[in-house]
């Protein structure tokens, strides 16, 4: 259980170091790039990858779609936590997990239940009462959580392909996409230099290279978790998204003084009961 709170800390700590960065005139492009040198670095030292297994074979386009997605999607996930907060963020980040339930459901042809039924149906009610707003709604940036929903949902299925598709250590396909995405990020730090004579900032690096720790640990305390659980890993699924979801809303109310209407806490709690809901379905 330990390491299970440990990845939940660790996600809910990228959230308020993103949403810290709102203090400063900031690249998010610079600290997403200095978050991916770190975490590679602790990736390779961590998990020692055995770089001479890799094959042709290997599932090299979904590598490449992961390594372009990820930082494309913390780029969102930044700009959403600027724009909208870490409460409505987080949440739509947890509802992801409806996306490979479904492509479970239509695609591998996993047997529903009615409780997962129940489940998707309060989800997608839940996020429009969450990301509605009742006044200034030209303002309403609500675009940006429904990416990050969609695209780590996207993100969740092609991990599982990776499981089906090659016989790498998945710490190894991990210490890739890393890569991959760690130049996606260094030739848009690159374009920002050359093109907009953006120049490095010292707070850029650091706050990337902070992100880059709880990122990395976020994953790393994960793959424990389901280690730990290793006969009941729908315990940490479901753990770690009500976990965030609990975690990253007080923060969000009571840090940072986010405002929520009576309709977007009816969201929120709606989100809560649907992930309560697949705990359910899975005993």
């Amino acid at each position: 259980m330990l390491f299970l709170i440990l990845s939940i800390i660790c996600s809910v700590t990228v959230g308020v170091l993103f949403k810290a960065t709102r203090s400063f005139t900031s690249s998010t492009i610079q600290i997403i790039a200095s978050n991916y040198v770190v975490a590679l670095l602790l990736c390779y030292f961590s998990f020692r990858p055995d770089l001479s297994v890799i094959e042709t074979e290997a599932p090299w386009k979904i590598y490449v779609t992961i390594g372009i997605l990820l930082p494309s999607l913390f780029l969102f996930l930044a700009t959403s936590i600027k724009y909208m907060g870490i409460v409505k963020t987080d949440t739509a980040q947890r509802l992801s997990l409806f996306i490979p339930i479904l492509a479970a459901w239509l695609f591998f042809k996993e047997d529903f239940n009615t409780y997962k039924i129940a489940a998707i149906l309060i989800a997608f009610p839940s996020l429009v009462l969450l990301l509605s707003k009742e006044s200034d709604n030209s303002k309403n940036k609500w675009g940006y959580p429904a990416t990050v929903l969609l695209g780590f949902g996207i993100i969740d299925v092609l991990f599982k392909q990776i499981a089906i598709a090659t016989d790498l250590p998945f710490t190894t396909s991990l210490f890739l996409i890393f890569g991959i995405a760690l130049t996606v990020t260094l030739l848009a730090v690159a374009y920002e230099i050359g093109i907009k004579k953006i120049k490095l900032n010292f707070k850029n690096i650091l706050f990337g290279s902070l992100v880059g720790v709880f990122n990395f640990g976020n994953i790393l305390f994960y793959l424990k978790a389901h280690q730990a659980f290793a006969k009941n890993p729908s315990t940490v699924f479901a753990g770690m998204n009500m976990g965030v979801l609990i975690i990253g809303s007080l923060v969000g109310l009571f840090i940072f003084k986010e405002k929520l209407s009576k309709i977007n806490f009816a969201g929120l709690f709606l989100a809560l009961l649907a992930v309560v809901l697949i705990v359910i379905s899975q005993n």
